[in-house]
């Protein structure tokens, strides 16, 4: 029997929403594969851009679900931002807070000072969400950045899930900022490096899997942070948009959900322009993918990924073929 995905790795790096929770209920299945990682002996973080909650409020709100979690697995984009501004200023430098006192704090933990004014002399700005913020913090801090100061954003997600829908994101209000400067934050979060090192560096881990539902912010971070991804489809992507994926946001695996870590990973083989996963095959035209396989069989639609991936390996925005099924 050969030996299940998660023996690879020493360590997950699990997204939240999409993955462990879908709304205020768990995902079915997910909060048992975490609790199974301890037996396998593979360390477990969380990785989440939301920087208007505190670790301790995420780690709260995953323990009433059941998930296995310590206040120290969980980090944020406001942690990973706080970590970044300290590796670039001196200790009590004066930073220009536009986000959510959970914000502040993390960076009072860096051995910075967080301040709510330009009249401060603040030498950065760090921006993260917060539902309460206002044009007047948003003309505070384009005042201070395009006065030169260091621009950080914790995160660029355009938008956030809410009850009655989705509403503006962190990246909607960096991006008035931005429009009114002209200038660029550099951005601690997902889909950027920073965080998932963060991460990594929290657990001593060497071989970490990145596991989200969303290519553009954890497929696409995982990516550019060097570690192994993977997909679910418990959450925003499907097997059409992963299919259709442009080259920095595939990901090195596909499953259906966390259950899929604890089962061994099928081979995808290459043979003469056919590629095969278990009983499924597949064949990439110009427009078109040939599948023979069924529909609902993930492996007929990794051997699809393999193929059309191979036939493009070079894709900078993502297109989608049309998919072709066959029967044995």
């Amino acid at each position: 029997m050969a030996d299940p995905l998660i023996s690879l790795f020493d360590a997950v790096l699990s997204d939240l929403d999409g993955v462990v929770y879908a709304g205020p209920h768990a995902v079915p299945g997910a909060v048992e594969s975490l609790l199974r990682l301890e037996t396998f002996g593979v360390g477990l973080g969380y990785v989440t851009n939301n920087a208007s909650r505190t670790p301790a409020q995420v780690a709260a709100h995953l323990r009433e679900l059941g998930a296995p979690a310590e206040d120290h697995q969980v980090v944020s984009s406001s942690q990973a931002a706080g970590e970044l501004l300290a590796s670039l200023l001196p200790a009590g430098a004066h930073v220009l807070i536009t986000g959510s006192a959970a914000l502040a704090h993390e960076i009072e933990l860096v051995g910075l000072k967080p301040v709510h004014s330009a009249a401060e002399s603040p030498v950065a700005v760090v921006q993260g969400f917060n539902p309460e913020i206002g044009w007047k913090d948003l003309a505070e801090a384009s005042y201070v950045v395009a006065g030169g100061a260091m621009w950080f954003a914790t995160n660029t997600d355009m938008s956030i899930p809410q009850a009655r829908g989705m509403a503006p994101g962190n990246g909607t209000l960096v991006a008035a900022v931005a429009a009114a400067t002209g200038k660029t934050p550099v951005v601690a979060g997902k889909p950027e490096a920073p965080l998932f090192h963060a991460a990594a560096k929290r657990l001593t881990a060497d071989r970490p899997l990145v596991v989200g539902d969303r290519l553009d912010t954890d497929i696409l971070g995982g990516n550019r942070a060097g570690f192994a991804t993977a997909a679910v489809l418990t959450g925003v992507d499907t097997t059409h948009t992963i299919l259709a994926a442009r080259t920095d946001e595939r990901p090195t695996y596909l499953l259906a959900d966390l259950e899929g870590l604890y089962a061994p990973y099928p081979e995808v083989i290459s043979d003469d322009g056919t590629f095969r996963c278990g009983a499924a095959s597949a064949v990439a035209g110009d427009g078109t993918v040939t599948v023979t396989g069924a529909e609902d069989d993930l492996d007929a639609w990794r051997a699809a990924c393999a193929a059309w991936w191979a036939r493009f390996p070079d894709m900078a925005v993502a297109q989608a073929p049309q998919v072709e099924w066959r029967t044995h």
